[in-house]
């Protein structure tokens, strides 16, 4: 009977210890996991409806990421650009509508810079904000002016008096058609993940920019310097060892055939990952049409690839189509008066391109063309 009474608290004693075991290894667990879900708290994160970062509905922002209501954050718009009739059309347009969104509820917009790297004034200096920069060295860009714009960056963060606490680096062919937010979040930049930018494919090459020791190639983001939203700070850290690592890409055969056009874009991504930063990546930042077919809740349209259609609307791509809008068409100038609009039935992101470009007038949509001319003010002014 004693015995049966031993065995039976025996029993019990080894009961509450296995729970109590239990308790503690399922706590520890828990806490485990809240913990790494806080670290990498950018994987946790969804999308408002205004295109903000929200948190996930269980596990919390980090306290000192999360804004005050209301708070504003504003951003200085910059871009850079040269002083070709090309590049100056292009830039009109982009600061018409950063002008038309600016003030729009939701925005976050602050002042606005085009960054000029040619090393002289020019024509548009009183119509838009402009900053003058020198180029590089004669010689040293090989033909690939893009090599110009980490440099431009490095000058201006140096020279300029920029009041806003981050930067979106934008480019001329940029179309705002919303109002955008601050996408940052302190010292996590906000980037736009482009399809074509692999440095996973690409790791032989990019390890003779960033060594097995710095880190895994991941680290690299698949992203361009635009657009980009980044606090200033971490962008006068990057843009030295960015231009860099341009400059040093171009000079490598094997670098410079391989990314090709795209050698800058990648130069700063490796830049970003040699200082360690890693950029909240944003669908919603940009469209490219005529690859994205709808413009849903994204912010601005990239009208870099040519779109041809037939005029039952159906993408020609590689052929030149019945109805075209390729911005290399207008090296010299603005598209004329008499392009007309898409034929029906292409995507809604060529319609939108073709819709943006334009003014208004009583409500409707002239052709680009006419648009073009209502706004330059011409016949009429030179670009």
């Amino acid at each position: 009977m004693i015995e049966r009474k031993n065995m039976g608290r025996a029993s019990l004693l080894l009961l509450l210890l296995l729970a109590l075991g239990s308790f503690f290894a399922t706590y520890n667990m828990v806490t485990m996991i809240i913990h790494n879900r806080s670290v990498s708290w950018r994987k946790w994160v969804t999308k408002n409806s205004d295109g903000r970062l929200t948190s996930d509905p269980i596990i919390e922002m980090p306290h000192n990421l999360k804004r005050p209501n209301n708070a504003k954050m504003l951003f200085h718009v910059a871009l850079t650009a040269t002083d070709a009739p090309y590049s100056k059309w292009q830039c009109r347009i982009m600061y018409y509508w950063y002008k038309k969104k600016k003030d729009l509820p939701g925005s976050e917009m602050g002042k606005f810079t085009r960054i000029l790297h040619s090393g002289s004034p020019d024509n548009l200096m009183e119509e838009i904000p402009t900053f003058v920069v020198d180029p590089l060295p004669a010689g040293l860009d090989r033909g690939y002016v893009v090599l110009n714009r980490p440099w431009a960056f490095v000058q201006w963060l140096e020279k300029a008096t920029i009041e806003e606490e981050y930067i979106l680096m934008a480019e001329p062919d940029h179309i705002f058609i919303k109002p955008l937010p601050n996408l940052a979040h302190g010292g996590y930049p906000a980037g736009f993940p482009f399809f074509y930018i692999k440095p996973a494919d690409n790791e032989k090459i990019i390890r003779k920019f960033y060594p097995k020791e710095n880190g895994p190639v991941t680290n690299v983001d698949p992203i361009g310097n635009s657009p980009v939203i980044i606090k200033k700070e971490l962008l006068e850290k990057i843009a030295p060892t960015w231009m860099n690592v341009s400059l040093r890409m171009k000079e490598d055969p094997e670098t410079d055939k391989t990314f090709g056009w795209v050698l800058e874009m990648y130069a700063y991504a490796v830049a970003s990952a040699v200082h360690g930063v890693q950029h909240i990546l944003r669908k919603d930042f940009m469209l490219q049409p005529p690859w994205d077919l709808e413009t849903g809740k994204r912010f601005i349209i990239h009208f870099t690839y040519g779109c041809d259609y037939n005029l039952k609307g159906e993408l020609t791509y590689g052929k030149i189509g019945e109805w075209r809008f390729d911005k290399r068409s207008y090296l010299r100038g603005p598209p004329p008066r008499n392009l007309s609009l898409p034929p029906p039935g292409v995507p809604e992101s060529v319609e939108m391109t073709g819709a943006q470009i334009p003014s208004l007038r009583n409500g409707k949509i002239n052709n680009i063309g006419q648009g073009l001319a209502d706004y330059f003010g011409y016949g009429g002014n030179q670009v």
